[in-house]
């Protein structure tokens, strides 16, 4: 898409961001990924691309600057001593090449003295492991980086996990890894799931997810989980100068670790290692989905630091999307929580690199008339590893010769409401709002979710026949179920599939979560274009819902929120200006405990929330690492002195930036000054 104006291009970020944190709830927090991994890989590649073009539009809450999706409710939180970060994607060797020459010039070295070790990219759930004078401490899953669910546990059954390390490892060491599945004990799962009339797992890295974030840990015990060891976090005392030295260590601490691997200097060996890999990988017993390179140096990678939501000392080398051709049998209209109509292919079931596909995501009206995709067509499903895939292509050669192009509704095939789209969206959307029984559902479903209410047992079967019935139309409803049921004729519990206890768990469920954060409580209303991060913007500005009720009427109050443009203020705005939105807060706010949003605590540092400006010729480290670090303990970095300027950082020749900090009375700091901070700190 070539979008030439910043008014455009604010649509399109809002659009690929929200579709991006969709996929990052779907994925990190539910373990049910929606799109292909390519699919995603090329959402989040255009939304770099436009940040690139517009970096006006960078901010905090953008998809490119985080990690994941935040923990979910269902287990205790940990906070990671140090973040576990997202990999940047490599897809062609020019990619690996421009990795290389980043790093060396980041480092000011010559490329040749970088050398690189390539590792096989497990697809799996990441895990830390916490060991305290050698003794497992807890686990803890990715999260949303910073933040992570214990599944302690669950992972003290997994026999590549030893409980316990040798005298020579330090007195405290974090060790981050995949925890995954085989795939013939992935296969052996499915049978037995099968065989006790269970659903079957999609692939074994769901598999492996859904069986570690089990509730009792029983079943996880009884589940083949399997781990690597490939990374540190926080270490007491250092003990390896290098990638490989981890791996030497690890394995000598009984940490299984994968192979092949390759540590080089030289691209053509890097290349010559991926290929290898990738005619290999049928044979490999677990999944992989490509091969990540990393700097071998461990000095080199401490300076190299973070970028974002990546390490800039890493990058995934992403592997092909395996593919088939098989028939578009018709195309169904699914319409969503905001009343976003999404086409869907429905295939001829067809075996697509082990899995059977028989679904495929068209994403929007745009995406068919592009690729002129007809109902009847030979098309190619295109699939990396998860579960919904793509149609890549149509084979024109093989359509059949009364086709048509598809018409796409714009009527909402649920309600039959006019379906619109705004000028610079790429979704057509049901005006029917709460009318809609797709839009009232899919609200519904948003509002027991685990990163909102998280009501046990409140599933989407049970939502749609709630529904259906008339006992469950608003939130508020979930909350009064237990007078409802009371009026019923025929009783819950003499139905089929409920039973006295079933019903008695039910509403203890939905008792238990009576109480719940401010910030949750703003996720969990389905509000358009706000998600977590939003939710907790809005949360820390107004506190509570009363105060949030009686002054969310003023758009320029709201976009002095930090990272809330003109387009989610109308949204906020609009959903609080109805009065059938605001009847329904207050009748919650009767039923419920809605706690006031408290700041987390965050660790204090001399940078921390300061504003540093660098001038100067640096010698001791580039401009760029001196930027980075400054930002990894929570400075902001300016490019211009004002009275807002905390610290100058004056390197040799400053000049005009120095003279103002100078009659403005900033704090300046020489390189030495600087280094002793960072020293101080670090």
């Amino acid at each position: 898409m070539n979008i030439t104006n910043i008014a455009g291009a604010r649509k399109r970020h809002t659009t690929l961001s929200l579709e991006i944190e969709k996929h990052d709830r779907a994925y990190y927090s539910k373990d049910a990924p929606i799109v292909s991994d390519a699919e995603y890989d090329r959402l989040r590649a255009e939304l770099t691309r436009l940040e690139e073009q517009f970096p006006e539009l960078i901010s905090l809450l953008s998809p490119t600057q985080k990690v994941g999706a935040k923990p979910a409710q269902g287990f205790s939180q940990i906070i990671h001593t140090m973040p576990m970060l997202s990999l940047g994607n490599a897809f062609e060797r020019i990619d690996v090449e421009n990795f290389i020459d980043r790093v060396a010039k980041f480092l000011n070295i010559p490329a040749s003295d970088v050398e690189i070790l390539g590792e096989l990219k497990i697809d799996g759930l990441s895990c830390s492991l916490r060991y305290e004078n050698r003794v497992l401490k807890y686990a803890a899953t990715r999260g949303d980086g910073q933040t992570g669910e214990d599944i302690t546990a669950n992972v003290k059954s997994i026999a590549d996990i030893p409980q316990t390390l040798p005298d020579n490892a330090p007195d405290i060491v974090e060790i981050r890894g995949e925890i995954y599945m085989r795939r013939d004990d992935f296969e052996k799962l499915n049978r037995e799931q099968a065989r006790l009339g269970k659903d079957k797992f999609a692939n074994p890295r769901n598999a492996a997810a859904g069986s570690v974030r089990q509730l009792d840990a029983s079943v996880s015990a009884a589940r083949p989980l399997k781990f690597f060891g490939y990374a540190l976090g926080f270490v007491s005392a250092p003990f390896a100068k290098t990638q490989h030295d981890i791996r030497t260590n690890l394995r000598a601490w009984g940490f299984p670790q994968s192979e092949p691997m390759a540590a080089t200097n030289n691209v053509d060996d890097l290349i010559l290692f991926y290929n290898h890999v990738e005619n290999i990988r049928a044979a490999l017993p677990f999944d992989i989905d490509g091969i990540v390179y990393k700097v071998n140096r461990l000095d080199f990678q401490e300076r190299l630091g973070n970028v974002s939501r990546s390490p800039r000392w890493a990058i995934a080398h992403k592997f092909p999307a395996e593919k088939a051709i098989t028939t578009l049998k018709a195309i169904t209209i699914q319409v969503g929580r905001t009343g976003v109509l999404t086409p869907v292919a429905e295939l001829e079931p067809i075996n697509v690199g082990g899995v059977m596909v028989s679904r495929a995501t068209l994403h929007n009206e745009d995406e068919i008339l592009r690729k002129d995709i007809r109902v009847g067509d030979r098309v190619v499903v295109q699939r990396a590893g998860d579960v919904i895939p793509q149609i890549v292509e149509v084979i024109i050669t093989d359509r059949p010769k009364d086709s048509a192009p598809f018409l796409f509704p714009h009527a909402c095939p649920e309600c039959g409401s006019h379906a619109v789209r705004d000028d610079g969206e790429v979704a057509r959307r049901c005006t029917g709002g709460l009318i809609c029984p797709a839009q009232a559902k899919e609200r519904l479903k948003h509002f027991v979710s685990r990163l909102a209410f998280d009501i046990e047992g409140m599933g989407d079967k049970i939502i749609e026949e709630f529904y259906d019935e008339g006992l469950i139309k608003t939130p508020s409803d979930i909350f009064m179920l237990a007078q409802k049921l009371k009026s019923l004729s025929l009783p819950l519990e003499t139905r089929d599939g409920w039973g006295a206890q079933s019903v008695a768990n039910l509403l203890s469920a939905i008792d238990a979560r009576r109480t719940i954060s401010f910030d949750r409580f703003i996720y969990a209303l389905g509000i358009r274009q706000v998600g977590e991060s939003t939710a907790k913007k809005l949360a820390g500005h107004y506190k509570n819902l009363s105060i949030l009720l009686a002054t969310i009427s003023n758009s320029d109050e709201l976009q002095s929120i930090n990272d809330v443009g003109p387009s989610v203020a109308h949204d906020v705005i609009e959903f609080f200006g109805e009065s059938y939105n605001r009847d329904e807060m207050k009748t919650l706010q009767s039923l419920l405990m809605i706690d006031d949003y408290v700041p987390p605590v965050v660790q204090d540092n001399p940078l921390r929330d300061k504003v540093i400006v660098f001038t100067g010729t640096m010698e001791q480290m580039t401009r760029s690492e001196a930027k980075a670090r400054a930002e990894q303990w929570g400075a902001k970095v300016s490019g211009a002195v004002s009275a807002n300027t905390d610290i100058l950082v004056a390197g040799a020749d400053a000049g005009s930036k120095l003279k103002k900090a100078t009659e403005l009375g900033i704090k300046i700091l020489s390189e030495d000054e600087w280094m002793n901070v960072l020293k101080s700190i670090s």
